[in-house]
This record gives structure tokens, sequence and C-alpha cells, in this order.
């Protein structure tokens, strides 16, 4: 298992494959369809700033937080995946949810110098991995708010790296 601290730095990444599980140390957010977009338009429109998030070296966790816990939705609605250029570009290093993304998406992850990685579906096992959760942004979005999280030893697994997915066929996990 490679430990990764947050905020992430770019030359972590030369190390990370498919394949490779990580575990995460520090504060991610968190967000899903109904702010995904909307934290996208304030990349867009540069109000970014005005929230006081700062994406550099972000992680972002594609949940909804719930008392009962967290746990990953698909990476690959379109509310979702077609946020992850902007984010990529604003700073977000790692992308974390479930499910397969289109080669246009992992091109622009490694455009990017950042990840995709998976979490296995195990709510209680995350939510135990949670120390710490406000909301950072979108409240009237309920439990699917913009979250900050502070965790520790997140498990993840890096799926789309250097242009290559783990979902391709022949991909070796190491």
């Amino acid at each position: 298992m490679e430990k990764i601290n947050i905020p992430i730095v770019d030359n972590l990444f030369p190390s990370l494959v498919i394949g490779t599980r990580i575990l995460l140390f520090g504060k991610i957010f968190t967000g899903r369809d109904a702010v995904l977009p909307k934290l996208v338009a304030l990349i867009e429109n540069n109000k970014l700033d005005e929230t006081g998030i700062d994406l550099k070296g972000a992680v972002i966790f594609h949940t909804a937080v719930s008392p009962a816990g967290v746990g990953p939705t698909s990476s690959n609605k379109y509310d979702i995946e077609s946020t992850i250029p902007a984010l990529s570009k604003a700073g977000v290093k790692i992308h974390l949810g479930k499910g397969r993304l289109s080669p246009e998406t992992i091109r622009t992850l490694h455009e990017y110098h950042s990840i995709y990685a998976v979490i296995p579906p195990v709510t209680a096992l995350l939510e135990s991995k949670i120390l710490e959760r406000r909301v950072a942004a979108f409240p009237e979005e309920g439990m699917e708010a913009f979250h900050q999280l502070r965790v520790e030893g997140f498990p993840c697994i890096v799926a789309a790296a250097h242009g290559k997915s783990l979902y391709e066929e022949g991909s070796e996990s190491p």
C-alpha cells in the first residue's frame, strides 16, 4: 500500500500505476451529480476563490455524505464525468469513485497529471476512516452537498494513470 498525504504534489504520480493500492491521509472533498457542475461553474466564472475552497492537490470523492456513511457513486454519470477535466485542470489530483471512465477522460487525467481511483463498496469501512466532516459549499443539497472530510487510511486503488485504464483488456495489476 502506498500512503499519500493530501494536498498532493505532482512528483508523486510516476510511482502510481493502475492496480496500485493507496491509502489517503488528510482532507478530501465530496461531490456528485448535483454539486460538481456547480463547482465547475464557480471555476469557469472565477468565483471559486470566494468560497475559500482550494483544489490544488485536492482529492474529490464522488459520493454523498449521509449519517449512514459514504460510498462511491458511478463516476461515469454525465454530470460527474463531464466535470473531471475542469476539476483536474483546477488542481484536483485524485478523483475517487466507481466504474469505467471514457478514453477521452483518461487522456485528460493524464494531461493534467491527475488520476482516478476506485473504492470498493464498503460503506462501513469508509465511515470508520472519516475523522471530521463539514459542508464546504451548497448546503441546500443536503447529503449531496459539497463536503470536506478529514480521513485517515482511506483505501483506494489507482484505476487510470499514465494514459492507461485498469478497465482496459490486458491490463495487469502490480
